[in-house]
């Protein structure tokens, strides 16, 4: 690499063609990204022979527009639909254990360091009518083995879903309770925020926070900040999933940034789902300067054909990050990790000392 002057600044920088190779290299926290989302094209292909899933195209190339997002126009219902079929795949203890294996591992060669990768039991559970508690356990094994081999520190997310029924959701969170401390450490809502009311599920969220689970709601996406409010002041969110229309509203802000709620921020997503036109409107970099904790994630990367270096290169390609924005972002998701303070700290300084140490890597040449 060419010696660049720090004082030339990251419009020099920008003008690099390894860049993307620079982010790559840099230590990095995801704590948005769902396990469903993150299946390898080739692991599903070597199930559905195994299994005899029926596809409705045969080879990978072929199979992808049905999985991810190509040339599909935004639209966040068709966005939802790619996972129909991926659902199709959790066919045995095994698969279900592979696929947990491969999102841990894929995260790490990224230098993804910190990941909290959630799940949904139910969605995993359904196919073969596995016990919920089952699937639960699978994943956590699998995701301590994956971070034993890899060096990566996972953490889990169980994810509730707005339009399953409220004994599914119950069950859920009692099983994360459970297991609150051996691997599961939050608990999420997701689904069609525009559709379905998030008010029945408060009592759950509001007893699983109590039972020591941190708790992220997806709101703010394809709905209005109002839902942002919600899922702080009613649902006791510490962090919000997305939350990008919070920009919306100026009280809003201020509750996150006065609450210091984290905001889950995934660029590419936001685009296929049609919540931004395009990566030049997006709220990422206002949000930043008004002092709100925003921090940078993938979503579903097998879905959106993302990686988390990807989600920075856009983020100062296209929304107008400096570097040592990113720093700080990366800085604000360690802050906001589901774990005890004592190891948070720990993390927060083992992993921005390495940042630290390669950007003065990258900056000297």
């Amino acid at each position: 690499m060419s010696t660049i002057n720090r004082d030339a600044g990251d419009a020099a920088l920008t003008r690099l063609p390894d860049l993307r190779q620079i982010l790559h290299g840099l230590p990095k926290a995801d704590l948005h990204r769902h396990l469903e989302g993150s299946l390898r094209l080739a692991t599903l292909a070597e199930i559905a022979h195994e299994h005899g899933v029926d596809l409705p195209a045969r080879g990978i190339d072929a199979l992808r527009p049905y999985v991810q997002i190509t040339d599909d126009p935004p639209d966040f219902h068709r966005f939802l639909e790619k996972f129909r079929l991926l659902r199709q795949f959790y066919r045995t203890p095994e698969a279900v254990a592979r696929v947990a294996y491969e999102a841990v591992a894929d995260a790490a060669a990224d230098h993804v360091k910190y990941l909290e990768l959630r799940f949904n039991p139910a969605a995993l559970a359904r196919t073969q009518g596995f016990a919920f508690e089952e699937v639960a356990d699978w994943v956590i094994e699998a995701v301590r083995r994956a971070g034993q081999d890899t060096g990566i520190t996972v953490r889990l997310i169980t994810t509730l879903v707005r339009h399953e029924n409220l004994d599914i959701a119950e069950r859920v969170a009692q099983l994360s309770i459970d297991r609150c401390g051996d691997g599961i450490v939050g608990i999420d809502l997701a689904g069609d925020e525009v559709n379905f009311d998030a008010k029945p599920f408060i009592p759950i969220f509001r007893d699983a926070r109590d039972a020591g689970l941190g708790v992220t709601i997806h709101a703010g996406e394809a709905a209005g900040a109002e839902n942002v409010r919600q899922a702080v002041v009613e649902m006791g969110a510490n962090r919000i999933g997305h939350g990008v229309r919070s920009i919306e509203n100026s009280e809003v802000i201020r509750l996150l940034r006065d609450r210091n709620i984290a905001l889950e921020v995934c660029l590419t997503s936001n685009l296929q789902t049609g919540v931004m036109r395009n990566f030049s409107h997006h709220p990422l970099r206002d949000l930043y300067m008004l002092g709100v904790p925003v921090t940078l994630n993938t979503d579903d990367p097998s879905v959106s054909d993302t990686t988390l270096t990807d989600e920075y290169l856009v983020a100062m390609m296209a929304a107008g990050l400096r570097m040592g924005q990113l720093r700080a972002l990366c800085a604000n998701a360690l802050r906001a990790a589901f774990v005890p303070e004592a190891e948070r700290q720990a993390l927060e300084a083992q992993i921005m000392a390495e940042w630290d140490e390669k950007a003065k890597l990258y900056w000297s040449g």
